[in-house]
């Protein structure tokens, strides 16, 4: 207020009051923030390269979860591998014990179809007594009776004797051929589909019937010259193992659709590093630095196991233990590689990380207050404030003077 006119004392007391009062004002501001410099006003090149390592300082921090996550997703591949080794080494063992037992131990015994259980009388011309007769010695008639069911087909078979329909009996033939050869020819003749398979033979008065066809069941019911025939075959099962080495098999080829199963299983967040897919994981805010880890075909086909070979053959079984040693091999050599890639993520992680609280800590020296300063200067100027008041109503004291006159 230009209209008023002040001492040289007051008006010198109140500058220095006004000095305070907006150092006062900054301290407050340093004190409350807990930065000396909050904009670029208060120290421009402070502040700008403040923002500048604090922005970097925030990029790398984003760039710390993504490492964090590679480090998942290697670590899901690593658990993938472990996993299928242990299947492969179980595969190796399986194949181990294949070898161990012969090509035809445990096999399925053929069929036998219908034995009969006890033996033919003597007018049949077999003597019980395990001497055959010959042909010639057949006098009687031979009464045969009886019905075959052969899956869905059903015939009634009936000789009368057992000597018709043979054609050269031979010096060497006994009645337990001539009855062998008669009914084979009766039932193959029987026009039962699939009747063309049926064997017949007569040892010691005992009936053997069997067919090649194992597939289908079948039943005879009824008498040879008063011997009662009842029995069933039943079907094979295709499937089923023929011998220790098919039950081998089947495990191992279980064991190998497992393995193909959890290496499809192995991703994380839509990267599967035992399907092939690779992963890339950046170390710095521009990308220029990073690492490619490649993934592998983990599953049967990329491990190279042998899958249709034939386990009876000593040859071909010596080939898919061989394949099952080089999968662990290249496992082994797999998770090396993860491993070695995990231990350098890890290792920028940890860099970062420091990094970061080295920026961060570079920008806070340039802005942050030292609090106890701060808090020393504003006691300083709250006195100097209390002693400018003091003089300035000291220096007014001469112009309030002049009211002593009235």
């Amino acid at each position: 207020m230009a209209d008023i006119s002040l001492t040289a004392s007051m008006r010198s007391n109140l500058l220095s009051l006004q000095n305070t009062q907006g150092l006062m004002d900054l301290t407050q501001e340093r004190l409350s923030t807990g930065k000396k410099v909050n904009s670029a006003i208060d120290n421009p090149a402070s502040y700008y390269t403040a923002r500048s390592l604090n922005n970097r300082a925030s990029d790398l921090n984003a760039l710390l979860d993504s490492m964090g996550q590679g480090i998942q997703t290697i670590k899901a591949a690593t658990e993938g591998i472990e996993a299928i080794t242990t299947f492969v080494e179980q595969a190796k063992a399986i194949v181990n014990s294949a070898l161990d037992v012969s090509p035809d131990a445990g096999a399925v015994s053929p069929r036998k179809g219908i034995e009969t259980t006890g033996t033919f009388k003597d007018g049949t011309g077999v003597d019980d007594k395990g001497t055959p007769d010959t042909a010639d010695d057949v006098a009687k008639e031979t009464e045969v009776e009886f019905t075959l069911k052969y899956g869905d087909d059903t015939k009634t078979i009936k000789i009368n004797d057992i000597r018709d329909g043979v054609t050269t009996i031979g010096a060497g033939k006994t009645a337990e051929d001539v009855l062998a050869e008669r009914l084979q020819e009766e039932l193959r003749d029987s026009g039962v589909a699939g009747a063309a398979g049926f064997t017949v033979t007569v040892n010691k008065g005992q009936l053997s019937v069997t067919n090649s066809n194992e597939d289908v069941a079948f039943t005879l019911s009824g008498t040879v010259n008063g011997l009662s025939i009842t029995a069933t075959a039943a079907a094979i099962d295709p499937n089923a193992p023929k011998n220790d080495r098919e039950v081998y098999q089947q495990q191992y080829n279980e064991v190998l659709n497992q393995i193909t199963a959890l290496a499809e299983d192995a991703g994380y967040k839509g990267v599967n590093l035992l399907q092939e897919e690779n992963l890339t994981v950046k170390f710095n805010e521009d990308s220029s630095n990073f690492l490619e880890v490649k993934g592998h075909k983990a599953d049967v086909e990329g491990l190279g196991l042998v899958e249709d070979a034939t386990w009876t053959d000593n040859t071909e079984l010596e080939q898919v233990l061989q394949s099952v040693t080089d999968a662990i091999n290249t496992l082994r050599n797999w998770s090396a590689d993860l491993g070695n890639n995990y231990s350098i993520i890890q290792n920028r992680e940890d860099f970062t990380e420091k990094l970061v609280n080295v920026l961060t800590e570079g920008a806070d020296k340039l802005t942050l207050a030292d609090m106890n300063e701060e808090s020393a200067n504003m006691l300083a100027l709250q006195t100097r404030q209390q002693l400018a008041i003091n003089s300035l109503s000291l220096a007014s004291q001469a112009a309030q003077g002049v009211l002593k006159l009235f």
